[in-house]
């Protein structure tokens, strides 16, 4: 039975529209407003051609503080930190002793000696308070920091309206600022793979800015949109989730669960040449032994939605499982996230898919991303 510690202070915004509040790291999230595919289709086509609004304060904000912060997050994380200007972010992996994955975050850089991490479901938090320990470091999880994300085309047109140097906003850059008169941090990050925002609040002004964001997005189109929302975005766009994509998920048959980055096609992550990270000559001596491959199918003569732990097969043997799958008529495809064998993760390898109730459809290998293949949407400038 899981056990909800954290509470968003949207959560009665979420209820009057009949948001059903269930668990995701600790926190009541609204999964779903309704179980209907229509409102699944409308939430998924309102982000990819307007704009929406999602409350996705489960993550775990956890500000590193202190003149040794920025070591612990070198040790922590595979980023390369000197990197990071302050007013900059990036996209980071977190692996154990073994060199195996273990969380994602996003590192942003806020000030001199002043950072913040943010987490998902995994155990980054626990790996910066454990290197933390007798540094000249704090590590604070701020659970009255909510974080809200405006994702969509028209995004940058509704926060305009208030603060219109939101368009020189590079990617991954952040702005300290007011929004409808409440003190803000807004990212230019996300999880979808469109132009977006994520805003950043003290937990009393949460409900302020979500009602005023809804208002003078209405006549455009934006609307709240389901957290469920973000598996079908994420799906196109290659954007993984931990432990949905990984072993925890799809164990293996003879060993513990824990997948490399070189499996996952993380090892971008990795800063050129870093060492020293926890983990680190695991990671680099796992390159090429892959046991698997995160890889992109794609159906060939069908809109059916490929289902988690659908099987897929080639020449007659088993290569890998769907992870997730996305039928969106929007784009006239029917794709997935699959964890393939290294031999058929190949784009055009002709595959046969299997569903759970014995269905079988054609389907081939494709490479990821499916949408915003060169990723000019997403860093789109003014």
């Amino acid at each position: 039975m899981a056990i909800i510690w954290r509470h968003s202070a949207l959560a009665h915004r979420h209820a009057e529209i009949g948001g059903e509040l269930e668990d995701w790291n600790g926190m009541g999230t609204a999964w779903f407003y309704d179980h209907t595919p229509e409102r699944a289709k409308a939430d998924y086509e309102a982000i990819r051609t307007k704009a929406g609004l999602m409350d996705v304060s489960g993550l775990k904000k956890v500000h590193v503080t202190g003149p040794d912060a920025a070591y612990v997050i070198d040790r922590v994380t595979t980023r390369n930190v000197e990197k990071i200007a302050p007013g900059r972010s990036t996209y980071a992996s977190i692996l154990n002793s073994d060199g195996k994955f273990i969380d994602d975050c996003i590192i942003y850089h806020l000030a001199v000696n002043s950072w913040l991490v943010v987490h998902g479901t995994g155990t980054g938090m626990e790996q910066l308070t454990s290197v933390a320990a007798a540094k000249n470091c704090t590590v604070l999880m701020d659970d009255d920091l909510h974080d809200m994300s405006l994702q969509g085309p028209l995004s940058v047109d509704l926060l305009a309206k208030e603060i219109p140097a939101i368009r020189d906003l590079a990617y991954f850059g952040i702005m300290q600022t007011r929004l409808f008169g409440k003190d803000v941090m807004i990212s230019r990050t996300g999880y979808t793979g469109e132009r977006g925002y994520e805003i950043f609040c003290r937990g009393k002004d949460a409900v302020h800015l979500w009602d005023n964001i809804l208002a003078s997005g209405k006549d455009m189109g934006v609307r709240p949109t389901q957290f469920s929302t973000l598996d079908m975005l994420r799906i196109e766009s290659y954007l993984l989730f931990y432990p949905g994509d990984n072993s925890e998920t799809f164990p293996f048959d003879d060993e513990p669960c824990g997948d490399t980055l070189w499996e996952l096609g993380l090892d971008f992550t990795v800063s050129p040449d870093k060492i020293g990270f926890i983990g680190a000559e695991n990671h680099y001596a796992a390159k090429g032994k892959e046991r698997f491959k995160i890889f992109g199918v794609q159906l060939s003569d069908s809109m059916d939605q490929m289902e988690m732990f659908a099987r897929v097969m080639h020449d007659g043997k088993d290569v890998g499982v769907i992870t997730y799958g996305l039928s969106s008529d929007l784009n006239n495809y029917s794709v997935a996230i699959a964890r393939l064998s290294p031999e058929v993760a190949k784009a055009g390898t002709k595959l046969t898919v299997v569903q759970p109730d014995g269905t079988e459809r054609a389907a081939t290998a494709e490479e990821m991303p499916f949408y915003d293949v060169d990723k000019s949407i997403r860093t789109a400038k003014g």
